[in-house]
């Protein structure tokens, strides 16, 4: 059975339908985000804008931190305590004591940066839904910063989907 697009978002779950074929796009971008220190900085708006200039209607978006001391998260964005709290957890589960690992060539912050980024996730997937990102209401795309300092990062945005 082949199924246009409205049959298709309407047809019943149980059925296994193919969709006859549409004209998919594949975008990649790169976001560059400077961080001023640890802790979070919120890329929704950017990734939303950049999704809403495709002109893509229905797709998946990927998120992808090209790097291993900072790392990606959806999280609350209406209340800042979520963030403060997430922070002083991770403070507490991978502290900044040099005593406590061997990999000390980058600085007392880089093995805890290195063991946060294997805990979180250096890549998201986002579905589009008629053209935007497909979110709940209280959630943003933050990238964490796991190092002190400034620090100037790269995410990768690799959008799929069919237009408008």
């Amino acid at each position: 059975m082949i199924l246009n697009r409205h049959e298709f978002e309407n047809h019943p779950r149980d059925a296994a339908p193919s969709i006859e074929s549409f004209a998919l796009r594949q975008i990649l971008h790169r976001l560059e985000i400077s961080t001023k220190d640890r802790g979070f900085v919120e890329i929704t708006a950017p990734i939303s804008a950049w999704v809403s200039a495709q002109k893509v209607a229905s797709g998946l978006i990927t998120v992808f931190c090209r790097h291993t001391s900072a790392s990606l998260l959806i999280q609350e964005n209406a209340d800042p305590d979520v963030l403060a709290d997430l922070e002083r957890f991770f403070s507490r589960l991978a502290p900044d004591d040099e005593r406590l690992y061997l990999h000390r060539s980058e600085g007392s912050d880089d093995m805890p940066a290195h063991i946060r980024a294997a805990l979180t996730q250096t890549q998201l997937a986002i579905p589009i839904l008629a053209g935007r990102l497909g979110l709940g209401t209280w959630q943003g795309i933050y990238l964490f910063e796991h190092r002190q300092g400034p620090h100037r990062r790269e995410i990768l945005l690799h959008l799929l989907g069919d237009a408008h």
